[in-house]
């Protein structure tokens, strides 16, 4: 299992916020060239967010779903491995 889709959540959240950063003045005010690139920016910005979560907790599910499984198919194997006793003890 691969645990790619959670860490590229966390990829998409982190260049988000940096560009944010960024885009701030020294007094902390973002600042755009024009009003509807502000508009449009930070429409993408938060839909970006909200794939990066939803990719973040599907990938936890997925190895949560992983693990579980593998433990099971530890359990099963070793239920199938009869335990081999002796018959006539000597």
């Amino acid at each position: 299992m691969n645990p790619t889709m959670v860490l590229s959540g966390f990829g998409i959240r982190y260049w988000i916020n940096r560009r944010k950063f960024y885009r701030r003045s020294p007094l902390g005010a973002e600042s755009f060239s024009s009003y509807e690139k502000s508009v449009f920016i930070s429409f993408l910005e938060r839909t970006g967010k909200w794939i990066a979560y939803i990719l973040i907790i599907f990938g936890l599910l997925l190895l949560w779903s992983y693990s579980k499984q593998q433990k099971d198919n530890k359990v099963l194997i070793q239920k199938e491995v009869p335990f081999k006793h002796d018959q006539n003890p000597k």
